[in-house]
């Protein structure tokens, strides 16, 4: 591989044994693990500031103010967008749910289409089934190639159309890990009129990211899908949507002023900011960019990559393991490979491998409507998942006990 150092070395959570075997993390597709540089800026945090932001004048609040909004920067910059374009949230989930209240209630109308790819995790589907819904307007899928993953061309001329008002995709399916055709996507939602909504989280950690230079309309994702806690995560909004989308929440922060029978509030990104917030988390968010800015995108992709194709190779040279999406260990592929192994449910086949040692995703990676569509069996699938700490060894681990597992099931073949 491109670099050897053990990163793992500095996720305290991975340095423990599981059923008397080393841990082999594969699912930071569904949430990282963190290092200990993150941790650290959480607890310094909550023990050398802790106050309220934006609450009080004394110099514990300020420094909280500070250390909030400063974080909100290094965010930003990573992004390459402007502070007041970041609404911090707690997840993907909850950023999405913003743009489908405050934006697509009142932007939709009967007659109107929503596109969205067949693949999409439902925080980027069942939202847009409740915006159909209450709006009359219909949801379009855009369905992929079941072989390769790419959504071909003749889709988007099809679906996305003079009717249609939002496209919201995937940088990367968490299922197929297949890198969709964003400025394809986007160039054809602008020659329509349509607004764009990027859900980011599994790229975030995994390449550089400049949603300006995109121009895409919003953008969600999570912080513990990037080495960050839990609870924590962002919307970006283009400053003139965000300008006249109505508030999420109501409540303390939000405000500018509040009189007995109306309220006016304070702009973006403080008008979806309401009540206390994680600032702890916010830090800690920032820390997490600091560590992989550390590192440095030419090393972590490269080594990422690197393992992506050892372990596609080795799938596809195991007896009876299907890999789900292009085979082609060359392929571009980004984080995740979902695989089956024949006759085994996914949940056995996970619970053997932990057995193991092993941490592998099993189900339907919330992504129902994929799993129906492909027509797997079951309808679900095995995943692994990689991240900047995992090693060669832990991808042979996964390869070695793969084929243990039929065996433990009591197929003799």
């Amino acid at each position: 591989m491109a670099n050897t150092k053990n990163f793992a070395a500095d996720f305290p959570a991975l340095n423990q044994q599981v059923n008397g075997n080393r841990l082999v993390y594969l699912d930071s597709a569904a949430t990282s693990m963190r290092p200990q540089s993150v941790l650290d800026a959480a607890v310094d945090f909550y023990s050398t500031k802790g106050a309220n932001p934006h609450r009080g004048v004394y110099k514990m609040a300020e420094e909280a103010t500070a250390a909030y909004e400063n974080s909100r920067a290094a965010v930003a910059s990573y992004l390459s967008i402007d502070t007041d374009e970041l609404i911090f949230t707690r997840n993907a989930s909850e950023s999405l749910n913003i743009v489908m209240y405050s934006y697509a209630l009142d932007a939709l109308k009967p007659g109107d289409s929503i596109v969205i790819p067949v693949s999409e995790h439902h925080s980027n589907l069942v939202p847009w089934q409740r915006a159909a819904a209450r709006t009359g307007a219909t949801l379009e899928y855009l369905y992929v190639d079941r072989v390769t993953g790419a959504i071909s061309d003749d889709e988007l001329e099809r679906k996305i159309t003079s009717k249609t008002k939002i496209v919201a995709f995937a940088h990367v399916s968490n299922v197929l890990g297949v890198l969709f055709p964003i400025e394809k996507l986007i160039a054809r939602a602008k020659a329509v009129g349509a607004v764009t909504v990027l859900d980011c989280a599994q790229t975030i950690a995994h390449m550089p990211l400049d949603l300006h230079a995109l121009d895409v309309d919003f953008a969600a994702f999570s912080g513990h899908k990037m080495y960050a806690p839990m609870g924590i995560g962002g919307l970006y909004g283009k400053r003139e949507l965000l300008a006249r989308m109505e508030p999420f929440l109501f409540g303390g922060d939000m405000i500018e002023y509040v009189r007995e029978q109306d309220t006016t509030f304070a702009p973006a990104p403080q008008k979806f900011e309401a009540g206390t917030q994680n600032a702890g988390g916010a830090v800690a968010l920032a820390a997490a960019i600091d560590y992989i800015k550390a590192i440095g995108w030419d090393i972590l992709e490269a080594r990422e990559a690197a393992l992506m194709r050892r372990l596609v190779a080795g799938l596809n040279g195991l007896k009876d393991v299907t890999v789900i999406g292009d085979s082609n260990p060359d392929a571009p592929r980004y984080g995740v490979v979902a695989f089956n192994l024949r006759d085994v449910h996914s949940h056995d086949v996970a619970s053997i491998l932990d057995s193991y040692g092993i941490a592998i995703r099993a189900g339907q990676h919330c992504a129902a409507p994929l799993m129906d569509y492909l027509q797997l069996p079951f309808k679900s699938s095995c995943r692994a998942s990689l991240a900047l700490y995992n090693t060669e060894e832990d991808v042979d681990r996964l390869l070695e006990c793969l084929p243990l597992v039929r065996g433990k099931m009591g197929y003799g073949d």
